[in-house]
């Protein structure tokens, strides 16, 4: 598919996302959220893709969802536009493979939902972090109210949304928003160094990984647990499993084949 706002690259086992829209900082509009849905279904066909990394051209990942669109809406299509940003996000976070947010600037609003939509969050020293919707007489309408909390706690998530603070990624880091920080020009390289470890592993066991925390995180323990047993009881059907622990005993590198 060809795209206007995003950039779709593969290297190797990696796929590269790149939101370019660099003279509006690459806010979300309803163009940028439909090419997104497209890109994700797509990669969501490719076998070859091990993991994912999506990131922003110029100075912001993305700064907001786009509020020139926005400041028009009635009640029924803020509420339209809401679900499709929120069912496009659902979609990133529900994909087989882990996704990795190569913060490079702004993530607010719908930019900080994007990147809780992923799996690991590497920022540049030089991002920044916000959901500061209520000062445009709004709530996060992208997933942020169940998400942040979900990562750094109900007390911090409610702090943030209700003063609109922004915040800097050392802060972001200290609160666990944030996995690591990269400076801006080396953020990419850590974050293809992270993505070709990932994809390095036996690329069932990572997927069926992050289908049991995904699952499981929305249970009771007693559930999850069971989720995780079945998962992990799957795992002894696939060739890698034996490929995995029998070089393992040989001390020998593993020769993974995804099957």
């Amino acid at each position: 598919m060809e795209y206007t706002k995003l950039i779709v690259e593969k290297q190797d086992a990696v796929c590269i996302v790149k939101i370019n829209n660099p003279q509006a900082m690459n806010a979300l509009n309803s163009t940028v959220l439909g090419e997104l849905d497209a890109a994700f279904s797509e990669i969501g066909k490719d076998a070859d893709v091990k993991a994912v990394i999506i990131t922003g051209e110029g100075r912001a990942f993305v700064a907001g969802a786009d509020i020139s669109q926005m400041s028009t809406m009635s009640a029924a299509e803020g509420k339209a536009f809401g679900e499709q940003g929120a069912a496009v996000f659902r979609k990133i976070e529900q994909l087989p493979v882990p996704v990795i947010a190569a913060v490079n600037g702004f993530a607010l609003g719908g930019g900080c939902e994007l990147a809780m939509a992923c799996d690991i969050r590497i920022a540049s020293v030089k991002a920044k972090f916000g959901q500061p919707e209520v000062g445009l007489g709004i709530t996060p309408g992208f997933s942020g109210t169940q998400r942040l909390p979900r990562i750094v706690g109900m007390g911090i998530a409610k702090e943030l949304i209700y003063t609109a603070d922004i915040i800097d990624a050392a802060e972001a880091y200290r609160i666990g928003l944030v996995n690591k920080l990269a400076e801006p020009e080396t953020l990419m390289e850590e974050a293809l160094k992270m993505a070709n470890k990932i994809a390095s592993k036996a690329p069932i066991a990572v997927r069926y990984s992050k289908e049991a925390i995904n699952t499981g995180i929305q249970t009771d323990m007693d559930s999850a647990i069971a989720i995780e047993a079945n998962l992990f009881g799957l795992c002894f059907a696939s060739e890698d499993q034996k490929e995995g622990m029998a070089a393992f005993l040989k001390k020998e590198a593993p020769q993974f084949k995804n099957r």
